[in-house]
């Protein structure tokens, strides 16, 4: 009997020792979470002022939307003849070179083709001044801008930066919706970020999110001699059309804008970069204070852009060549080839064909046809004298667009 009692003794001594065991590691466990989870977050964020839910990109979204744009860019007819004369002008002193330029029609006798494209931008006063990148409308002088609530208005261009790639743009409005500055120097690498644009023109007030990657990137996309490049580095998606749009924080600040990828195919593969927005707001206020001139009425009207669509050697330079050539001339121009649906073809310029004189200009060399093809514009007929098989004969050519 007293076994059984020593033994029930023991083991309420032995439940009660058990129970202060567990309740101890259990009190213990309790020491060691004690710290709220903020207390815990703040420890590993070093005290920075994030929250625990996952980020929500709602606010910022709905303050960048409604001030980026999509931007429509064109060049005019006129512009696009007095960039092609340009073009022709500087490679007509060399007399081979319009007849293997087969890029533009140049040999098919003045042929030109308009520049086009699109983008994004953003605004950045209720007055209307848009920013965005040179490469979107640098070389536009029609442009369009289409708001985020679908409105349709004519910018004028005020200038641009090629070294930065930016461009500023100015539409006509009041109180129009407009994003403010961040400040780029506070960005740092592992922050949140959205890009907002337009990619492949049609997926229009597109909002991606992403991390900074990197800051001060130099990549060697802006081609110019004198090119500033400090890119800030995402992983939000930016494509084709995204050009000129905002980067803006988790408040909806504008602190970039994305300009470039590095892709192998083209598209987006998961390195963006956009120009920090100090850079941006400084030459902005350069742009504004100090607009492009405005195009005079001599600049928009194209002179000397008539081409008779040849391929031609100088005679001098054939008689002294080993070449057994008739030319029944020592001065002059020999037409080598004849561009199909030229102004010369349509007249009647043959291949063998040397052209003495151009109206009342003689012509000695190519310099001289040069010279007098210098003042014919399109429409104009002028009068070539050539010599063909010995005789003299006087061709009228009425210059017109290559086709």
């Amino acid at each position: 009997m007293k076994n059984i009692v020593s033994l029930i003794f023991a083991g309420i001594i032995g439940g009660f020792v058990a129970f202060g065991i567990a309740d101890y590691r259990a009190n213990a466990n309790d020491e060691v979470i004690a710290p709220s989870n903020q207390e815990a977050y703040s420890v590993l964020t070093g005290n920075r002022d994030y929250t625990l839910a996952p980020p929500n990109f709602v606010d910022a979204s709905s303050k960048a939307k409604p001030a980026v744009v999509h931007i429509k860019s064109a060049e005019s007819k006129g512009a696009a003849q007095q960039r092609y004369n340009k073009q022709r002008q500087q490679r007509r002193s060399d007399p081979w070179g319009d007849f293997f330029n087969f890029g533009g029609g140049d040999f098919f006798g003045g042929g030109f083709h308009r520049q086009q494209g699109s983008g994004s931008g953003v605004i950045l006063t209720k007055d209307g001044y848009v920013v965005t990148n040179n490469h979107v409308v640098g070389f536009a002088d029609d442009i369009l801008v289409t708001l985020d609530d679908g409105r349709e208005l004519k910018a004028k261009k005020v200038g641009t930066d090629p070294k930065t790639d930016l461009a500023v743009l100015k539409i006509e409005g009041s109180n129009l919706p407009y994003l403010g500055y961040g400040n780029s120097d506070d960005v740092e690498v592992g922050e949140w970020v959205l890009a907002v644009g337009n990619p492949f023109d049609y997926l229009r007030s597109t909002v991606t999110a992403g991390i900074v990657g990197a800051l001060g990137r130099d990549i060697d996309v802006i081609k110019n001699k004198d090119a500033h490049e400090e890119f800030i580095q995402t992983d939000a998606a930016i494509n084709p059309g995204n050009s000129g749009g905002a980067l803006v924080n988790t408040r909806g600040e504008l602190i970039g804008i994305n300009t470039a990828i590095a892709t192998p195919t083209g598209v987006y593969a998961g390195y963006s970069f956009a120009i920090p927005s100090n850079l941006v707001q400084t030459i902005v206020k350069e742009i504004i204070a100090n607009p492009d001139p405005e195009p005079t009425a001599m600049d928009a009207k194209p002179a000397g852009n008539a081409q008779l669509g040849l391929q031609v050697a100088n005679v001098e330079d054939l008689l002294n060549s080993e070449e057994d050539i008739d030319l029944s001339t020592s001065e002059g121009v020999y037409v080598e080839a004849v561009g199909n649906r030229s102004s010369a073809q349509f007249a009647g310029i043959l291949p063998g064909d040397v052209i003495v004189r151009f109206d009342k200009s003689p012509v000695k060399d190519f310099v001289d046809l040069k010279k007098a093809l210098s003042s014919v514009n399109i429409g104009d007929t002028r009068n070539v004298e050539v010599i063909r098989n010995g005789k003299r004969k006087t061709i009228p050519v009425r210059f017109r667009n290559g086709l």
